[in-house]
């Protein structure tokens, strides 16, 4: 069942991750306003101001629309990635902790690194995809940026999204092949819509490639990534849950002031694909 998002709810979810933003984090990058509380009748969407150039557009138009609204954003640094992670994938039920995405595991916020039980940065949009390596924009892009354990996100590689394969270690739930990666049934389609966020946000300005979705594994160091019928049937099995809803609110609140659409309008990824 899809859960609600009023604002009242997003407020004090948001606000109760915030008091845990180091100050190097957030110096500067405090946002001044936030979406307006929605009116009795406008409670359906509390974001309808932000999304208002999009409203009514489908297909390439409505592309277009969400690509000139969530393309204006702050940055934040390969380093300052770190720190925002803390915060945005803070564990709910413990702060002093992460949730890894893939593997679904609790793990302190101080273990983070390059060890073997580490946890490190997955870009779910795989770096070599489009070739943006670490560089600041979709190399440090909150919205596809993820706490994972170090082995878990080598094993997962660059490769694509699709079903099969074998169980990995570390992992419950999340199998993987030769040419491709099935997450746990929880995170399917939080990847889903980080994809399509990429794909949407990133259309050959910027200095960096294109990325587009394709129905296609092995697609290598091409900046398209696969399997876009999967990733659809994902994101209608797997709405937006509170977790994710969330992150999108705090990355929103306290680092870039973008949003993903695909959380807030899961229904827009068909409209669009």
């Amino acid at each position: 069942m899809r859960i609600s998002r009023l604002t009242p709810w997003a407020a004090a979810l948001a606000a109760a991750a915030l008091f845990a933003v180091p100050a190097a984090a957030s110096a500067g990058q405090q946002r001044t306003t936030t979406p307006e509380k929605p009116t009795a009748a406008a409670s359906v969407d509390p974001y309808a101001d932000y999304y208002a150039s999009a409203q009514g557009k489908t297909g390439a138009a409505l592309k277009t629309a969400l690509h000139n609204i969530i393309k204006n954003q702050s940055k934040v640094t390969y380093d300052g990635v770190w720190n925002a992670l803390k915060v945005t994938d803070q564990d709910p039920a413990n702060p002093n902790n992460v949730i890894l995405v893939y593997s679904g595991r609790s793990q302190s916020k101080a273990t983070n690194g390059g060890g073997v039980n580490d946890w490190n940065r997955e870009h779910v949009w795989a770096k070599s995809h489009g070739d943006f390596g670490t560089a600041t924009g979709p190399g440090t892009d909150l919205h596809h940026l993820r706490p994972e354990d170090v082995t878990v996100n080598s094993t997962r590689g660059n490769k694509d999204f699709d079903k099969g394969g074998s169980p990995v270690s570390e992992a419950p739930g999340s199998l993987t092949d030769a040419d491709s990666f099935e997450p746990r049934d929880a995170v399917k389609g939080d990847v889903a819509r980080m994809l399509l966020y990429m794909a949407v946000r990133y259309d050959g300005g910027d200095g960096f490639a294109d990325l587009e979705m394709n129905d296609k594994v092995n697609n290598g160091t091409a900046p398209l990534f696969g399997r876009i019928s999967l990733l659809k049937q994902w994101n209608q099995m797997d709405p937006p849950d509170a977790f994710e809803q969330r992150r999108n609110q705090v990355i929103f609140d306290t680092f870039q002031h973008n949003r993903n659409p695909f959380i807030d309008h899961p229904e827009w990824v068909n409209s669009i694909w």
